[in-house]
């Protein structure tokens, strides 16, 4: 078995055991793993369309000067674009790390054209080819930081591109 694929059985495991835990003390059913079901377009849809809806926040925010909620923006959309893609595989993730190995995963079991470059973007680790954060690190240094603007319009352009490019697959992914 891959690192992926095992990392997708520890998701689902711990998804199992938490609602369990759940049901056992009376409490509403949640998880912070991965949960299989059957696949589902409209659910697709749904994280495709709130994709797009943070693409288009990604020049909304820096149109209005709030250029370090681009960063949550580029984030989210790439996010939703893979949790499009899980729901087309009928899975439903209520962890990053999670749905990022179930990237992985269905890269290797389905073919899914997703380049690793959007799976490294999610990461914590510093992207071997441009030695840049990734933009979970820039989200994170964004929302929680206290710089109030992006300076660095380069990466800005590179990330919508990034998320442009995402979001396309996606929809070549969920619709074929």
């Amino acid at each position: 078995m891959s690192q992926a694929s095992n990392h997708v059985d520890w998701c689902l495991n711990k998804a199992k055991k938490e609602i369990a835990e759940c049901k056992k003390s009376g409490k509403r059913p949640k998880h912070r793993g991965l949960q299989k079901g059957s696949p589902s377009i409209e659910d697709a849809k749904k994280h495709l369309a709130k994709a797009e809806h943070n693409f288009e926040g990604i020049t909304k925010f820096k149109e209005i000067g709030f250029s370090d909620w681009s960063m949550s923006a580029a984030f989210y959309c790439i996010y939703h674009c893979f949790l499009a893609i899980a729901a087309k595989f009928g899975y439903e993730s209520s962890n990053q790390t999670c749905t990022i190995a179930l990237m992985r995963f269905l890269r290797e079991s389905n073919g899914i054209p997703l380049d690793e470059k959007f799976i490294r973007l999610l990461e914590y680790e510093e992207l071997e080819d441009s030695k840049v954060d990734s933009v979970i690190s820039l989200r994170e240094n964004y929302t929680y930081g206290v710089q109030i603007s992006v300076k660095d319009e380069a990466r800005v352009k590179e990330l919508k591109d990034a998320c442009k490019e995402a979001v396309d697959i996606t929809k070549e992914i969920i619709f074929k």
